[in-house]
């Protein structure tokens, strides 16, 4: 099995309920990203697939969540936009952009500081 990693970032703002007195207060965080592909079959060329087209469609997630309130976005009207829900939206927003069927993204893990992250791994 291979694994590729591209990490990427993004800064945003949200607004918790339901955790911590402090957390549900608005604030923000500047994201670091980091996603997983893997595979267990190289192309021709050698490569499981290009970096650049992980980047690309990493940037075009990164887009709907650069500098926003991320309790507007639809995905999260309902539920906590949690370091754990941001991990799996972009999991689910990663897979559906990869075009292979043999490469699965396999985490995502969100920092929302040098010191906590969240994981979410990918069945």
């Amino acid at each position: 099995m291979y694994e590729l990693k591209v990490i990427s970032k993004f800064a945003a703002a949200h607004q918790l309920s339901m955790v911590t007195e402090k957390c549900e207060n608005l604030h923000g965080h500047n994201w670091r990203i980091e996603v997983y592909v893997a595979g267990s079959k190289l192309n021709e060329w050698g490569v499981l697939v290009d970096f650049g087209e992980i980047k690309r469609h990493l940037s075009d997630v990164m887009d709907i969540l650069d500098h926003k309130f991320l309790n507007d976005i639809n995905v999260f009207r309902d539920i906590n936009p949690s370091s754990e829900n941001i991990a799996k939206y972009i999991a689910d927003q990663m897979q559906s952009r990869l075009t292979d069927p043999s490469i699965r993204v396999s985490r995502v893990r969100v920092w929302e500081s040098d010191d906590a992250c969240a994981t979410y791994i990918t069945q």
